[in-house]
């Protein structure tokens, strides 16, 4: 590229000039290509190890001047054919003009001012593309990235770090570059070149440790490899952006789709030194989860900025240090000390933000005060101005809501509906609402199904009853103090509370407070109502499957004993699979909808169901479970280390993943009793999935001796259910709701009973260590592991589905399914004709998961098809993908794609000819009746009959037969009256036409190889054409009725649409039509031969026969193609060499 002209002292020592005139020289860098000896060697090492071959680019054109000892640099390029190129237009434009110039002042300062007006301009035509925030250096390293490792330029590098790669025993010093979607790693020390390129699609495991063989290293798994990099500047920065990497690609396997930047990230204010746009992003991403997850905040808020700040907690009559965070609709407080205090405002509540006087107690305050009178006072703020700035520009883009804390959502639970003033729009009569699946009269749409049918009861004095007025009382007292709603302070009081249980009559309004929930129902007013009646009535996969599980949800409880309950599980599941189709329904969501309709109307069960689906327990509920799998997996790692001697007996009988996937999916509701499991789900809606690993490893460790003591799975699982089953809650006052598994379990002595109060109590006491970030950390750990494994099984499943149904070998399908997924993903990230999710659907079988389009059907066509014909390859491959598209949705399955090509690599003669009679069918005329289709294939059978009679005619002309012409030609070796103006022929009249193809819907030619020029059997060129222009065929004498019948074929010659295959046919023999008829041909156009005569005719010439009889081995290709990246990077090594031979 052209750069600004700078001076350059010496022009010598590092480089080696190549080319010269009087007033250019161009140059390369020592080191770079081959050649240059010691020097080169050591030029080349410096320059990877200090990185200077990211900040000079090997090749460059200095001006020189004869009278000046200063050369001035005036272009750069890192490959020989740009600096050539630039070098050319040099020689053509300047050269001539600046000779003419007495002055060398003058030829420097017109050059200078030339190249600075070619940028200018280059500047100019770049104004309306999207400006570029890279660095230069930055920018370099990214191309040299690209021409290392032969990416495109869709493949956009995140950040490169130096460190040692060790390659057996020895280290070796160069640079990691870590890509969207490959680690890419480059080494050159002393002529030793180490090149390794990894997609993080294959990672399987990746870990930072630190052993005496490996020094705080990073290891990088594949199925086949491992990898170890260590000497890294800052190992925990680097390690964090390849988690966040390889977390994109175990999305895009898990989703199928492409990584997207985020276009609203801020600009940054200057160009950051050695920091990449797309890095900026993924950190920007990080912290937002990070946010999100502390808080328990919609996946659409992004986090503008903290600072440090102090809290004044009136409750405790002291300033609390901590962060305050400020994103588009909340304002966030979280004190340095954990659960001393934590605080969630939401911008729609504030009514006034303002500074307050500043005083040397109070240094800084800003107070913000809420619709309901609270106020909140932060001190000890940096920027004061810019941060209340800030927040008054959020609060003019946030509409007002009529959402307060004062709206029915604090008064959940408060027998007093009157207390409740439905506003005029809401009031309206009955007809308003008739003809609606969800309106304001349902009964659940105001209340949860308990309390619906407990309002009649008599009330109840007993010592239950008291004591959970006690609890009320209690939380009164903590609101009253603490605050009511979501900007109430959290503190640890507030967790002992939730610990002791929260009384019925207030269990909606907190987990709806303390999952979030309450937020994101806020800014959706009228969302679920409007969802209902879209999705209600429509029929799919997940509404079958939600019809046939409503009656098994709770069928214990007199509340999903009668239509009302049915019907709200029914609307508030439907809802959400319409909401979510990725997840649609899984079981046990039934489970845990039917307990949040208990305790909540029906809108605040849908957005609980909604934080649970989305953010509490991501991917549980999809169509393979993987997120209860990761926690498995993450169980399993805490049993490790936490029960050692316990987690090697569990492994070997298997038990840990029996019972652990139950107990997370449906969070203990399925295998404890109601009363008991419930107060786990207040304590998990406070402190999250933490709480279940806590339980989970307690039951473990109450059963520890009884579990050893087990022999076999279903002991161990006997023992456990029956613990669970007994794990009562003495404080419920609500009548007890029989458990059909202890009825199923229990025995003649059953087991003492076990205080749910006790159980979480020993969880907190045992393994309350357990920190949220380190579970995060674990999960990723086993999401690879997971996903992977998932893939591994998905491929098998295939394998083993079309063994019976191609003939490839297991190491041939497994090879191919591996290609073609690849095709796949790969066109995920660098983009293809269309989305990710239209070819990809997760409810499919297998075989049918991933599609692929035309264009990337016709980029494994070219790999691995034996029919390849020159240009007229992807017509043939577009006839293919027609004739394999079976359901025209224009995508093509695995299945489909094997079975054409097993068709042309091992079908024998005749499918192979009926698959190339087909592919030829003008387009539409696939349908065509029977009789018609016989014609076509009659007519090109005639074409086959013409070249035995060019066999015969060459051979009584040569006195030779060619029985040594094993295959068909070559592009390449055909000669040039043949491959310049190819026979052609049409299929529907069989006349025989000559004439180029005009159109793409023409049919395509297809190449019959020639025999090896060196063949000493090989009839000469010549000879061949004349035999060609003398072969003619006479129309067989007979009726029509004759020809009717030769028509009327067999079911042997019927072309079978499952039986889609070819064989290697080559570029020069065609069956293309459209032109004037040939002279001297009078064929009949109703002429017709029936297909037992083609064949007939076929097995008298053996070099047809053997042609079409010979099985392709696609093994080589597939290795082919499994190197092409490789190759790929030799390409452009090479292409350099031969322009410095020809130069010279």
């Amino acid at each position: 590229m052209w750069i600004h002209p700078e001076e350059v002292l010496l022009a010598g020592p590092l480089w080696v000039s190549e080319r010269a005139n009087p007033f250019f020289i161009l140059q390369r860098r020592r080191g770079h290509g081959r050649g240059g000896g010691l020097s080169g060697l050591l030029v080349g090492t410096l320059d990877v190890v200090l990185d200077s071959s990211a900040r000079v680019a090997p090749y460059r054109i200095l001006l020189q001047t004869a009278d000046s000892q200063v050369f001035w640099s005036v272009a750069c390029g890192s490959s020989r054919k740009e600096i050539t190129e630039h070098w050319d237009w040099l020689e053509a434009n300047l050269l001539q003009t600046v000779s003419i110039f007495d002055n060398d002042q003058d030829v420097t300062t017109f050059v200078k001012g030339k190249i600075l007006g070619i940028i200018a301009e280059e500047k100019r035509l770049q104004q309306g593309e999207e400006p570029e925030e890279d660095c230069g250096k930055f920018r370099e390293a990214e191309l040299k990235m690209r021409r290392l490792f032969g990416m495109p330029e869709e493949e956009k590098l995140v950040n490169y770090y130096s460190c040692s790669f060790w390659k057996g025993r020895v280290p070796r010093q160069g640079w990691l570059y870590l890509s969207i979607n490959h680690l890419c790693f480059y080494s050159f020390l002393l002529g030793k070149e180490v090149t390794l390129v990894v997609q993080w699609s294959e990672v399987t495991r990746l870990e930072k440790n630190a052993t005496l063989v490996f020094p705080e290293s990073v290891r990088v798994s594949t199925r086949h490899s491992e990898h170890f990099f260590s000497m890294f500047i800052n190992i925990n920065d680097t390690f964090r952006l390849m988690e966040q990497l390889a977390n994109i690609a175990m999305r895009q396997l898990l989703d199928n789709e492409a990584f997207a930047a985020d276009r609203s990230l801020p600009k940054a204010c200057k160009t950051l030194r050695n920091v990449s746009a797309l890095k900026r992003d993924l950190d920007a991403r990080a912290k937002n989860e990070r946010y999100r997850a502390m808080f328990r905040l919609t996946q659409d808020e992004r986090l503008d900025g903290h600072t440090d700040c102090t809290l004044w907690t009136p409750f405790a009559k002291m300033h609390v240090v901590g962060q305050l965070f400020i994103s588009n609709n909340y304002v966030c407080f979280n004190s340095r000390e954990e659960d001393l205090c934590q605080l969630i405002i939401p911008l729609r509540e504030v009514s006034i933000v303002e500074k307050a006087d500043s005083s040397s107690v109070l240094p800084c305050p800003v107070s913000i005060s809420t619709k309901n009178k609270m106020n909140f006072l932060f001190a000890n703020l940096r920027d004061r101005d810019f941060l209340v700035q800030r927040i008054s520009d959020f609060l003019q883009r946030t509409p007002d809501s009529c959402w307060g804390d004062s709206s029915p959502l604090a008064l959940i639970g408060h027998s007093v509906s009157s207390d409740i003033v439905p506003s005029p729009s809401s009031a309206g009569s009955d007809s308003t609402h008739r003809g609606r699946h969800f309106h304001p009269g349902l009964p659940t749409a105001s209340q949860g199904l308990l309390q619906l049918y407990q309002q009649d009861a008599p009330e109840d004095l007993g010592p239950k009853a008291m004591k959970e007025k006690m609890k009320e009382e209690a939380w009164n007292i903590h609101f009253s103090e603490f605050g009511r709603g979501v900007c109430m302070y959290r503190t640890s009081r507030t967790r002992e509370l939730v610990l002791n249980g929260i009384p019925e009559c207030l269990r909606g309004e907190l987990w709806l407070l303390f999952s979030g929930a309450q937020n994101e129902m806020a800014s959706h007013p009228g969302y679920y109502g409007d969802l209902v009646e879209t999705a209600m009535g429509v029929c799919s996969l997940a509404t079958e499957e939600i019809e046939r599980d409503l009656h098994r949800s709770m069928p214990e409880h007199r509340a999903f004993q009668n239509a009302t309950g049915i019907a709200a599980l029914r609307r508030v599941l439907t809802a959400y699979a319409h909401r979510n189709p990725g997840i649609g329904y899984c079981q046990a969501m039934n489970i845990v909808t039917s307990v949040l309709l208990l305790y909540c109307p029906e809108e605040e069960a849908f957005w609980l169901l909604v934080a649970l689906c989305e953010r509490m327990l991501p991917d549980y509920y999809n169509t393979r479970v993987v997120g209860a799998l990761v926690d498995q997996g993450v169980f399993e790692d805490l049993t490790q280390g936490f029960l050692p001697l316990l987690y090697e007996h569990m492994q070997q009988l298997g038990v840990i993943s029996t019972i652990s996937l139950s107990w997370f999916l449906t969070l203990f509701l399925s295998v404890m009793p109601f009363d008991s499991a419930v107060l786990l789900v207040d304590c998990f809606f406070y402190e999250g999935i933490k709480l279940i690993f806590q339980v989970a490893l307690a039951v473990l460790h109450d059963n520890m001796d009884a579990l050893l003591s087990c022999s076999d799975e279903g002991e161990a699982m006997t023992i456990l259910g029956r613990y669970l089953d007994n794990v009562v809650n003495k404080q419920t006052v609500a009548p007890p709701i029989p458990h059909l598994h202890a009825l199923l379990t229990s025995g003649d002595s059953p087991p003492p009973e076990i205080d749910v109060f006790d159980l979480i109590k020993s969880s907190y006491e045992r393994f309350g260590s357990l920190r949220s970030d380190v579970i995060e950390q674990m999960r990723f750990k086993q999401r690879l592991k997971v996903i992977q494994s998932l893939e591994d099984t998905a491929k098998r499943s295939v394998v083993r589905a079309m063994m019976t149904e191609s003939a490839f070998s297991i190491e041939e399908l497994e090879e191919l399914y591996c290609l073609f997924k690849a095709q796949h993903m790969t066109s995920c990230y660098w983009g293809s004709s269309s989305s990710a999710a239209e070819r990809h659907d997760p409810s499919l079988p297998y075989l049918e998961q991933y599609r692929i389009d035309p264009a990337q059907f016709l980029q494994l066509f070219t790999a691995l098809a034996p029919w390849l014909c020159g240009g007229h390859t992807p017509s043939l491959a577009a006839r293919l993908f027609r004739l394999l598209d079976q359901n025209q949705d224009g995508l093509v399955n695995f299945k489909e794609f094997i079975t054409g090509l097993s068709g042309m690599c091992h079908g024998d003669m005749t499918e192979k000819l009926k698959l190339l009679y087909k592919l030829h069918l003008p387009p539409g005329d696939e349908e065509r009746e029977e009789q018609q289709l016989y014609h076509a294939i009659a007519t090109v059978a005639s074409l086959l009959l013409r070249i035995g009679e060019v066999g015969k005619k060459f051979n009584n002309g040569g006195g030779r037969k060619t029985e040594a012409a094993q295959a068909p030609p070559t592009a390449s070796q055909t000669p040039p009256a043949v491959s310049q103006a190819p026979s052609t022929t049409y299929l529907t009249p069989p006349t025989i036409y000559q004439a180029p193809p005009t159109d793409t819907q023409s049919p395509s030619p297809v190449d019959l190889q020639a025999p090896p020029p060196d063949d000493p059997e090989a009839p000469p060129p010549d000879a061949l054409c004349r035999a060609l222009a003398e072969a003619q065929l006479e129309p067989a004498a007979g009726s029509d009725e004759e020809a009717r019948d030769d028509g009327s074929v067999s079911s042997y010659s019927v072309v079978s649409a499952s039986s889609l295959a070819c064989e290697d046919l080559a570029d020069d023999t065609v069956l293309v039509g459209g032109g004037q008829q040939r002279p001297g041909s009078g064929l009949d156009a109703d002429w017709s031969i029936s297909f037992e005569q083609v064949l007939a005719s076929l097995l008298t010439e053996p070099p047809l026969v053997d042609y079409f009889e010979k099985k392709t081995d696609v093994r080589d290709k597939m290795a082919a193609c499994n190197a092409k990246r490789a190759v790929q990077r030799q390409i452009s090594s090479a292409s350099e060499q031969e322009i410095t031979q020809h130069s010279t």
